[in-house]
Parts: structure tokens; sequence; C-alpha cells
């Protein structure tokens, strides 16, 4: 979608942020660590892997694929698209905020346009 590095590296961190707002929130175990392989790991490689399924998936909907469309052309499964349905039910039933998983949410299954989302989405994160 023309995002560069810069914004990339605000995502990201972010993106941990909100990984260990969801697990205390959910789990309530605060001392759970989101710098292990299992959390910041699989968020790195999502990140900046060329051969990560959901990276692969999420460029492919950045360039307009419909969900539909990028799954059967992947002919691999992404596992984060089932995920942000679980992670959104979670964030609504603990009334966690989670703006880069909802904006996730919102382009997969609200099928809202992702230029628009992210665009707003940048506007929020720090």
């Amino acid at each position: 979608m023309g995002y560069g590095d810069n914004f990339q590296a605000v995502l990201v961190s972010n993106a941990i942020r909100e990984m260990r707002r969801f697990v205390a929130k959910v789990d309530g175990d605060t001392s759970r660590d989101v710098n292990t392989s299992a959390y910041l790991g699989d968020l790195l490689v999502t990140a900046y892997s060329q051969f990560s399924r959901n990276r692969t998936f999420g460029n492919m909907i950045g360039k307009g694929y419909s969900v539909q469309s990028a799954q059967l052309e992947m002919n691999m499964v992404a596992e984060g698209y089932y995920a942000s349905a679980c992670i959104q039910e979670y964030a609504e039933k603990y009334a966690v905020e989670l703006p880069i998983c909802d904006a996730v949410y919102q382009i997969l299954y609200q099928h809202q346009p992702a230029s628009k989302i992210i665009q707003a989405l940048s506007e929020k994160l720090t």
C-alpha cells in the first residue's frame, strides 16, 4: 500500500503493546512474557519475512484482492485470517482496546477498504 519502513516500525511497536494489553486483560496473567517466540517471534516473522503466509495474505489484501481470491491463489492457510475473528470476539467480550486488530477485522470481515482503514489506523498509532 506504499507505507514505508518507518510506518512498519511504528505498527510493530504498537502491535507489541497491543499484545500485552490483550494477554493481560483476557488471561489476567501479567507475568506472561509476550517477548517469546510464540508472541513476538510470530509478529516479527509476519512483519518481516517474505515467506510468511500471513504477510503474503496481507500483501494480497492490500493490493486489492478479496479474501476469497487471496485464499484461493495462495493455496495455503493464513492462520491470521481466522485468528483475527477470534481476537475480535475476545476484545469485545473483555472490552480491551486493540486498534490494529480492529482494523484487520474491519478489512477482512466487514469488507472495509484497506486504504481507508489503514489511513485511519495510522492516525491512532504512536
